[in-house]
């Protein structure tokens, strides 16, 4: 480890071997600008250039492998594998014993994603970094629904050139500029997290002014698949205190096959964390897909609305709805703790609504009748005659979340 007097440390993940005079000058960069480094070595073949805190042995063996196996098999990808799954179980180790304070790497394709799957397991708010070749093109498998920065290698990492000398020492300052970073002093209030799409936003701006009022901070997640992962995510690490979940519209993509979809484990962390929960059928009635063009043509002939040139909803059917309820009702049975189900029996949607083009009665009414039949008999569900826009429901949704939450408080004390 660098300078005894350093208060911050970043730990310097990647393979030692082939990019030693890359993470040297690296190291340099960061030590000009007053912190200190920690080198984890994760490469299998070579020898380190330079020597690290944290050998490749260690890494190895954290997955449950062993390094001078691994190098024997001389299988690229099942030791990239195994280094991945060690990073995952031991850079959070690292961290959690105060060992560094901001984490960084740089690599190809092969070197990105193993630091990636280490950054992935480290908490929100730890300043992650990765210069790589293939940053600037789809990065979300690296990525995931972590705030890793991504910083364009611009040339290959390949020795150190004036491309590469710039581009690595401002990724380096930029590091350094994240762990100088101070948030001005602000309120510490509990966390509520909200689901929104377009056609929902009346109901949760709405909402959400009222649980401000009450005392509450409200992260509102757009549903767009990214949004319900991150926040199934946040909840999952304990950093929200009750869930206003009124846009699931995700489940729809995922049943139907839309763009947009959050993947089989949405709804899931608040139940069985069993943080307070209102749910709602918002935007179930659309499945998302690009500009026309792109559509399936197995979904030719079904009831399509243009919501901008490059978005295109299709209505969900009544078989669809139906297994929309079985599914939501699924995921709420695993709940607990309190959670209620709202339902506005005049639409989930601004263009679900009477006379609108995706308003369709019977498709929603499968789904109420489909729920009602595989829901929980003591998970409460409050139907409305409004509209998921109309100002009732969304104050019915904030209301009885309040309730629930003071139900829990209640609960907790011992006074109930």
């Amino acid at each position: 480890m660098s300078s005894a007097t350093a208060t911050k440390i970043v730990a310097l993940v990647g393979a030692l071997d082939t990019k030693g005079a890359e993470y040297a000058f690296l190291r340099e960069c960061i030590r000009r600008s007053g912190f200190g480094t920690f080198l984890i070595d994760f490469g299998v073949l070579g020898t380190p250039a330079i020597w690290p805190d944290i050998s490749r042995q260690q890494v190895a063996e954290a997955a449950g492998a062993d390094i001078r196996v691994l190098a024997a098999q001389r299988d690229r990808g099942s030791a990239m594998a195994a280094m991945a799954r060690g990073m995952e179980i031991l850079l959070p180790k690292l961290y959690a014993e105060g060992r560094f304070h901001a984490v960084m790497a740089l690599g190809g394709g092969g070197g990105t994603s193993v630091a990636a799957a280490g950054m992935r397991a480290l908490p929100y708010g730890v300043p992650k970094v990765i210069v790589s070749t293939v940053a600037g093109g789809d990065v979300s498998g690296y990525v995931g629904v972590k705030d890793i920065v991504m910083i364009p290698s611009i040339v290959d990492i390949a020795g150190l050139n004036r491309f590469s000398r710039r581009v690595l020492a401002q990724a380096a300052g930029a590091i350094c500029g994240m762990l100088s970073a101070e948030l001005p002093p602000g309120d510490d209030k509990p966390l509520i997290a909200a689901t929104m799409f377009g056609n929902t936003t009346p109901c949760v701006e709405h909402a959400r002014r009222m649980l401000e009022e009450a005392g509450f901070e409200v992260l509102v997640f757009h549903a767009t698949g990214t949004g319900g992962k991150t926040m199934e995510n946040l909840i999952r690490d304990g950093l929200i205190t009750a869930v206003l979940d009124v846009t699931t519209t995700e489940w729809a993509d995922e049943l139907v096959g839309g763009v947009l979809a959050a993947g089989p484990h949405r709804l899931e962390a608040a139940a069985e964390t069993g943080i307070p929960a209102v749910i709602a059928p918002g935007c179930l009635d659309m499945v998302n897909f690009w500009a026309p063009e792109t559509i399936p043509p197995q979904f030719r002939g079904r009831r399509f609305y243009q919501h901008n040139p490059n978005i295109t909803l299709m209505r969900t059917t009544p078989e669809e709805c139906a297994r929309l309820g079985e599914i939501v009702a699924e995921k709420l049975n695993r709940s607990k703790g309190p959670v209620s189900v709202l339902i506005p029996l005049r639409g989930w949607s601004m263009i679900d609504a009477p006379g609108g083009p995706f308003w369709w009665p019977e498709a929603d009414e499968a789904f109420r009748r489909s729920l009602r039949e595989h829901l929980r008999p003591d998970i409460p569900v409050i139907e409305l005659d409004a509209n998921i826009n109309d100002p009732v429901f969304a104050e019915a949704c904030a209301r009885q979340l309040l309730h629930l939450l003071a139900q829990k408080t209640a609960a907790k004390e011992g006074t109930v």
